[in-house]
Parts: structure tokens; C-alpha cells; sequence
């Protein structure tokens, strides 16, 4: 959160000899969002005054995150204002590389593929010998056949799809059905 908050205070300006009224209630806004006043790296005004018999302020400020990286690490460019008497503020924002799937498994509810994997599951559990479980070591090697026995067939049924913006979790069979009947006939009723 940032901003010309045109509020003069001696919490984040030095220069200034006075607190405000206002400061409170900045900070219990900011607080409500997470955030904490953030401390330039280091001291400049960020407002200068184009009369010499006014002093330069901090009216800019900036919230951030306090436990991110960038809080307490912004920079006051008074030297970048130009003709403009605010000096900008800058931090520099980490953006981590992010993978996004494209793709995902997936079956058509109610299909043929979906009923194979469900039977399939339920013979494949009916398989397990459960009364040899001696010890908590026998109990997590069942578990763990278990575990490779349902993706072993999920992948032998669910068949990769992209994933878009217009993928819908509703969509299934009937609906192809009846949108193809559509695209033949071109009548309303279908």
C-alpha cells in the first residue's frame, strides 16, 4: 500500500518534531491488510517544497508485508522527481519462476473408462490380505500397494487433457451428445 498520505509525522520523518492524530489511524488501516510500515534503506524527503521558506517532507509512504524480503528495503529516488516534487519510491518485488499445469489426467464422469477404474480398484483391493497385518511396518506396505495399485490404474484409464479457460468441470457425455444433434439439425429445440 502506497501513497502521497500528505500526513507529516515524526515516526517517519526525523525532521519533524511533532506526531499526528492520523498516524493511528494510517496504521490500524494498514494493519487490518497485514502490513507494516516499511523503512526507506535510506533517508530522504519525498516531498520537496518549491518554497524555500518550507521544509522537504515525507508524505509518501509504503506498506508492505513484514515478513517479506522487500520490508525495511525500499528506495527514495530524489534524484529521478524531474520537475515534479515528489521523488519516487522504488522496491524491487522478487517474481519466482511458477510453474503453471497445462494438462491433467482426467476421465469423463459416468464414462466406460471411469466404470473400468472403478471395478478394477474394487477387485484389486478385494486382493489384499488384510488379516496378515502384524505390525505398523505390515500395515504402511499395505497402505503403500494400495497406493500404487489406484494411480497404476488411474493412469491405465484417465487419458491426458489440456486445461483452459474454457475447460468445464460440468461438462460430460450428454452434453456432446446433444451438442452434436445441435450442430446437425441447427434446430432450437435440440
Amino acid at each position: 500500500m502506497t501513497r502521497d498520505f500528505n500526513i507529516r509525522d515524526s515516526f517517519w520523518n526525523p525532521n519533524f518534531l511533532y506526531h499526528s492524530s492520523h498516524r493511528n489511524t494510517l496504521f490500524d488501516i494498514a494493519n487490518s491488510f497485514q502490513l507494516e510500515i516499511s523503512k526507506p534503506t535510506e533517508f530522504f524527503p519525498t516531498r520537496y517544497s518549491n518554497n524555500v521558506q518550507d521544509s522537504n517532507s515525507v508524505l509518501d509512504l509504503i506498506f508492505l508485508c513484514p515478513s517479506s524480503l522487500e520490508h525495511d528495503n525500499h528506495h527514495i529516488c530524489p534524484d529521478c522527481r524531474l520537475t515534479s516534487n515528489h521523488a519516487p519510491i522504488t522496491v524491487n518485488i522478487l517474481i519466482l519462476e511458477e510453474h503453471i499445469q497445462m494438462t491433467k489426467q482426467s476421465f469423463i464422469k459416468n464414462s466406460n473408462e471411469e466404470n473400468h477404474f472403478i471395478k478394477e480398484l474394487i477387485n484389486s483391493f478385494k486382493g489384499f490380505n488384510m488379516s496378515s497385518i502384524q505390525s505398523i511396518e505390515a500395515f504402511e506396505d499395505i497402505i503403500q500397494s494400495l497406493a500404487i495399485s489406484i494411480e497404476r490404474t488411474w493412469h491405465k484409464y484417465s487419458k491426458n487433457v489440456n486445461i483452459t479457460k474454457h475447460s468445464k468441470a460440468w461438462w460430460d457425455e450428454s452434453y456432446h451428445r446433444d451438442l452434436n444433434a445441435y450442430r446437425q439439425s441447427r434446430c432450437l429445440e435440440d
